[in-house]
């Protein structure tokens, strides 16, 4: 089992940046890859950034340019930079963690305003 807890999101404005924070603990030494996804009001659950052991990271198509992912094993802990955000970007940010099995933290809610 493995537990995440996601930080640093809230309001910030557009053009905008924030830094979001996804801390593991359980079994983490069965983690194999760490993402982010997010939701927004009305839509489904949407692939925000990924990054496999060993791999380069991949991102969807609205955090490409934009958005950093990485992640510091040490501290068991993965990162979002958001730089640029834009309205549409409001959503709640999720993140998730995989190796022997899939696993989604609670979710923390970014706002970004006009």
């Amino acid at each position: 089992q493995v537990q995440l807890v996601e930080s640093g999101g809230g309001p910030v404005q557009a053009g905008g940046s924030l830094r979001l924070s996804c801390a593991a603990s359980g079994s983490v030494d069965s983690i194999r890859v760490m993402g982010w996804g997010r939701q927004a009001p009305g839509k489904q659950r949407e692939f925000v950034a990924q990054l496999c052991n060993g791999r380069e990271p991949t991102y969807g198509a609205s955090a490409k340019g934009r958005f950093t992912i990485s992640r510091d094993i040490a501290k068991n802990t993965v990162y979002l930079q958001m730089a640029s955000l834009k309205p549409e970007d409001t959503a709640v940010y999720y993140c998730n963690a995989g190796g022997h099995g899939l696993f989604w933290g609670q979710g923390t809610q970014v706002t970004v305003s006009p």
